[in-house]
This record gives C-alpha cells, sequence and structure tokens, in this order.
C-alpha cells in the first residue's frame, strides 16, 4: 500500500489492517475492483465489474463478505505494484457541505451556520489518492480541505430520522475536498460550485471501509503541507454529524445508492490568511483515522 513513510502519520494497528476494505486498483480508466482482508489484495471481478452505483445498490458489500467468509476470492497478482484509483467509480452525485466545524466557519469569516450549507461536486473531479494534481496557471488560491466522505448504499429520500439515516450509508472514506477560493468566492456570483470543480479536485480513497467497521462520531483528521501540519482535529466537532446531514438533506433531495457525501472540513486551511495556497511542487498529505492517507504532488500547468 503507497504511504508516506517519514513517521508524520501513525500507522494502523493490527485491529485496523484486518478490516475489510474496498479499493479499485490499476491505471485511469482501468482499474480493478478488490477487497483488502487481513493484509491480502483479493480480485473481486468474479463478483463485479466495478465498484460503482448498482454494486452498492444490490448490496455488493455483502456479497464480497459473504464470498471472503466462503473462501470464494483469490488474490491479485502483484497488487501491491498497482496504482491505487478513487474506491467508487461514477456515483451520479457528489454532495458536499460547507462550513460543518465552527472553527472552519470562524475562520473563513462566517458564523457557524444553522442548517446545513450545501454545494455540488461533479463526478468528473474524482481523483485516486495519490495522483498527482495539476492546476492551470490561473488556479493561484487553490486550498486543500481533509474530510470524511460516505457513500450511500439505500436510497435516502425522506428520511425518518437521524438515526434511521445511517443504515443508508454503505462506508466511510478519506476525501480532499479541494478548493480554488478566487472561483468560489471572490469570482462566485454566490455560488461556492465554481471553485470546487477543477480536474482531479476530489482526491478519494485509498478505500472504503463498510459502515458497520466506522464509527463517523470519533475520527481523527489531519493534513499536511510540506510536511508542516496544517489540520488535526476529530469528527466528533461537527455541527451536523452524518445522521443530520442524510436526514436533513433527504428531506430535500433523493441520495441514490452510490452517491458520496463530503461531511465539512475542521480549521487550518490556506483560507485562513495563516498558510499559503498550493504551489509547484507543493506536497499535500492527510489521513483520517482508520480510513487511510492520501499524497498529492501539485504540479501547473503553463
Amino acid at each position: 500500500m503507497h504511504s508516506s513513510n517519514d513517521g508524520r502519520m501513525s500507522k494502523p494497528d493490527e485491529h485496523e489492517r484486518n478490516r475489510m476494505e474496498l479499493l479499485r486498483l490499476g491505471p485511469i480508466g482501468h482499474e480493478i475492483p478488490v477487497v483488502r482482508d487481513k493484509d491480502v489484495h483479493f480480485d473481486l471481478r468474479p463478483l463485479t465489474t466495478d465498484i460503482t452505483p448498482e454494486f452498492f445498490a444490490d448490496d455488493g458489500i455483502g456479497d464480497v463478505r459473504a464470498a471472503l467468509d466462503q473462501g470464494a476470492l483469490k488474490p491479485l497478482e502483484d497488487a501491491e505494484d498497482l496504482r491505487i484509483g478513487a474506491p467508487v467509480s461514477r456515483p451520479s452525485a457528489v454532495v458536499c457541505v460547507g462550513m460543518n466545524y465552527a472553527a472552519h466557519a470562524r475562520e473563513a469569516g462566517a458564523e457557524p451556520p444553522e442548517a446545513p450549507v450545501v454545494f455540488f461536486k461533479m463526478p468528473s473531479t474524482i481523483a485516486g489518492p495519490y495522483d498527482d494534481l495539476e492546476l492551470p496557471p490561473y488556479a493561484t488560491k487553490a486550498d486543500w480541505e481533509v474530510e470524511l466522505g460516505l457513500v450511500i448504499g439505500t436510497r435516502a429520500f425522506r428520511v425518518a430520522s437521524a438515526e434511521d439515516a445511517y443504515s443508508h450509508v454503505a462506508g466511510y472514506m478519506l476525501a480532499n475536498d479541494l478548493s480554488e477560493r478566487r472561483f468560489q468566492i471572490e469570482e462566485s456570483g454566490g455560488q461556492w460550485s465554481k471553485g470546487k470543480n477543477l480536474p482531479g479536485f476530489t482526491p478519494l480513497g485509498p478505500w472504503i471501509r463498510p459502515a458497520a467497521e466506522v464509527d463517523p462520531g470519533s475520527l481523527r483528521l489531519r493534513s499536511w503541507v510540506n510536511g508542516e501540519a496544517r489540520q488535526d482535529s476529530s469528527t466528533s466537532d461537527l455541527i451536523f454529524d452524518v445522521g443530520q446531514i442524510i436526514y436533513r438533506l433527504s428531506q430535500m433531495m433523493p441520495f441514490e445508492p452510490g452517491d458520496v457525501i463530503l461531511t465539512g472540513t475542521p480549521q487550518g486551511v490556506a483560507l485562513s490568511g495563516k498558510f499559503p495556497f498550493l504551489a509547484d511542487a507543493d506536497v499535500v498529505e492527510m489521513e483520517v483515522e482508520g480510513l487511510g492517507r492520501h499524497r498529492q504532488t501539485v504540479t501547473v500547468s503553463q
């Protein structure tokens, strides 16, 4: 598994390593669906062609668990040498919640919201967790945002309660909600999405962990730029937790299997004015406890 080896990021313990992780490995556009269990990568192609919305709608996670229990899957040869892609393919929507940590709202110059702030990212922005981030030369205020992401497993519309909302979650993953602040704020016309949709602006992964194996209410989130700490918080500080996000938003919009929701970022981004925006050759690293790590190297095209 690709990872930073400089000692700044904690290594998962044995208990974490033995949990089920859904990945997609291989070149862009030709990823192989894989499950990692007890440090072994198993090929999922006998069960599914890819980890798609249809996979989640058909209880693909349950099928994978059953196949593992039965010993019906074969290891994928040379898996460790393959690129790690985003762990979900072709979601119909990427729905994001903004200013969902009080301290981050204040560093952005706003008070914590009384209702979830929502914006959308195009599915075409999704990238792998170790893919390079290529910025156009006019993207002068690119910013990082470590977030807890989730994937919907069953259709969620007009969910009865925040507690019931959790039953619609298939799994959780690490996300980087990259943002170009000039487009988002200065030239937004009142719509954040302008600053959220450059290519590669939604790195996801390296894996999806099934919802049954994750407590989303108490996960540490951290980020670094060029080895210097930027963000360090916990999902316990979310203003609207996962259940509240799905419950509240499902009254207004249906979520379909495979849809991705990003839950917000804590304080410590460049927008605060405390740190410079991303520049050529910068290295962004981040992790969410139990959900792996990202590393994106920035290049600025001409």
